[in-house]
């Protein structure tokens, strides 16, 4: 069961999420605050697997808030579920310990397969999120030996990630389960030599 709580001071959207985490039988939401401070305070006690997260706060920015739980709570992964897609927040967010980045817009089964994935090491991220950090790191240098090492299939899943398909997507398209798309991006990782998701993303399109 992943225990996963809310930081969000809009309580309409607060319940929203709230609801949303309750149509997932592997889920529950174990506490929603209205404020990073209030989140700072209970969420030790609490313990949550997952925390989402949004930007705007009252005071303490959501941005802030994940550093400060990163540094008590290093374990616990944090999603960013916010209106704003500027790249600045988006890599302050990254930058302070988040592991994802979603815009509230999305549909409802987003933000699940987002918990689900998180829970096994991955970034997960809107399409045009990924996009704006793969832009951010084209500071990398050629690729295309460390690229010639990947197998036909995890070519082909790197080619739909890079598209924007999430996992799952990846899965149904190519008639394999989602465990297996996971499995070919750690292997696509370890090959490029890359720590994630995100950077074996962004050498890719360094040779598009």
């Amino acid at each position: 069961m992943k225990r996963v709580a809310i930081v969000e001071d809009d309580q309409g959207l607060s319940e929203q999420l709230a609801r949303i985490l309750k149509t997932a039988p592997d889920v529950k939401c174990v506490g929603a605050y209205g404020s990073a401070e209030e989140a700072l305070e209970a969420l030790p006690s609490v313990k949550p697997d997952i925390v989402l997260m949004d930007i705007r706060l009252p005071k303490m920015s959501g941005i802030e808030c994940v550093a400060r739980l990163k540094e008590m709570m290093p374990s616990v992964q944090i999603i960013i579920v916010t209106v704003y897609e500027d790249s600045e927040k988006i890599f302050c967010a990254l930058r302070s310990g988040a592991s994802g980045y979603l815009v509230k817009s999305g549909p409802p089964e987003k933000l699940l397969e987002a918990i689900q994935d998180v829970t096994v090491g991955g970034s997960p991220m809107s399409p045009h999120i990924a996009r704006k950090v793969v832009q951010h790191f084209r500071i990398f240098g050629p690729m295309a030996k460390e690229e010639e090492r990947l197998s036909p299939r995890e070519r082909e899943v790197l080619d739909m990630l890079a598209a924007g398909y999430i996992y799952k997507e990846i899965g149904e398209k190519l008639k394999i389960a989602s465990e297996t798309v996971r499995t070919n991006v750690k292997h696509i990782c370890h090959k490029m030599q890359v720590k994630n998701k995100m950077e074996a993303l962004a050498k890719h399109l360094q040779q598009k």
